[in-house]
């Protein structure tokens, strides 16, 4: 067994260690620590697979930004556990059910797979002889520019949407009009008070 194949089974067993105790860990700092060495092994493999560039983005945006995001969240939230994990067990039952009928579909689905004819030439691009960054960006910018800006354009209208659905105009608190403190009159908005000596206001 050469380098190569001491570290893919490494990096998929520490996936699958990390997976696993990000579900079973009582405490949830320490599954969003599980959740970090899995995403951290992920890339392990993708890097043995030649996609050094999605294993970048899996450590800087996952790693980097969401499960440190994640941690602080879960750490400065008061939040009661013992509480949520009694509700937990309440819906463990049906939960089990949905993840064994969810297996059967996936044995089903690899048990019936099968490539067509004339695969191997359908996988076979144009570009060659470049980087893997630089074959991905030809991809993304020139093959499937269309896809991929109204694929944006959806993800912006549905994060606009789930901001109009979520902004609730409250009375209760007292907002900033800027227009207001800019069109006030100094003459009005400021009154002179002639306090004597030995007298308050």
């Amino acid at each position: 067994m050469g380098v190569a194949d001491f570290a893919f089974y490494a990096f998929a067993l520490c996936t699958l260690i990390g997976g696993l105790f990000t579900v079973v860990s009582k405490n949830p700092v320490h599954s969003v620590l599980w959740l970090i060495l899995a995403f951290m092994s992920s890339a392990g493999l993708f890097v043995l697979l030649g996609a050094e560039f999605v294993a970048m983005l899996l450590i800087i945006v996952y790693v980097g930004a969401v499960a440190v995001l994640f941690l602080f969240v879960v750490m400065m939230l008061d939040v009661e556990f013992a509480e949520l994990r009694a509700e937990m067990s309440r819906y463990l039952p049906l939960g089990a059910l949905i993840g064994l009928v969810i297996v059967a579909q996936l044995g089903v689905a690899f048990g019936a797979w099968g490539y067509s004819e004339g695969f191997e030439g359908r996988l076979q691009h144009e570009i060659s002889n470049v980087e893997n960054t630089a074959a991905l960006g030809q991809i993304l910018y020139d093959d499937y520019i269309l896809v991929f800006q109204l694929s944006g354009l959806i993800l912006l209208v549905a994060m606009i949407g789930a901001i109009v659905l979520t902004l609730r105009h409250r009375t209760d608190i007292k907002r900033q009009n800027v227009l207001a403190q800019m069109y006030r009159d100094p003459a009005k908005a400021m009154e002179l008070k002639d306090v004597k000596p030995g007298q308050g206001l």
